[in-house]
């Protein structure tokens, strides 16, 4: 595995760890019930965009993966198959290797939604949860949305120029 893809996998394995350590602590106490902070998540529609879909999905599925086993004890493999395929149709969509940062905070904002009503959607198959979809939008889908907003126009200029550093490193191994 190239220096690159390890940076990019240990940023993403620090930001799981600051979520679960650091982010209970910043976010208020009346927020954190409405808030579910997956900054994880939102690098990985960076990746899905500056870098590769399938990438993504990848990665997507094994940290969607920690998330279960972490953070949400309730059924395993729901969090691992909303983050994964979320990732995956976003990139099939999106791909374009200079997104701007107005496309890339929709990008972030479309991306988040699709996860948090694709979770709705498994937890109310698997009847764990009860309420009706616009009580969740309103109630959780949304402040998801706006925070992961702030995260996202936060990391976009660093992790744009570390994606693309990525990207360039892949091209000239594939040269040669």
């Amino acid at each position: 595995m190239s220096g690159r893809k390890s940076v990019c996998i240990l940023l993403l394995f620090l930001l799981f760890i600051l979520e679960g350590t650091l982010l209970p602590w910043l976010i208020p106490d009346v927020w954190e019930p409405r808030i579910a902070a997956d900054l994880v998540f939102v690098v990985l529609l960076f990746v899905t965009v500056y870098h590769h879909r399938h990438t993504a999905l990848i990665l997507g599925l094994a940290f969607g993966m920690l998330h279960d086993l972490v953070f949400y004890g309730r059924m395993l493999g729901a969090h691992s198959l909303a983050v994964g395929v979320s990732a995956y149709l976003i990139g099939l969509i999106f791909q374009m290797p200079r997104a701007p940062l107005p496309v890339m905070m929709t990008i972030v904002l479309l991306g988040t939604w699709l996860k948090d009503s694709l979770l709705f959607g498994i937890y109310r198959v698997f009847k764990l949860n009860s309420q009706p979809y616009d009580w969740a939008l309103l109630h959780h889908i949304l402040p998801t949305m706006l925070f992961h907003f702030a995260v996202g126009l936060l990391l976009y200029i660093p992790v744009r120029k570390e994606l693309e550093k990525l990207g360039r490193y892949v091209r000239k191994e594939e040269n040669v």
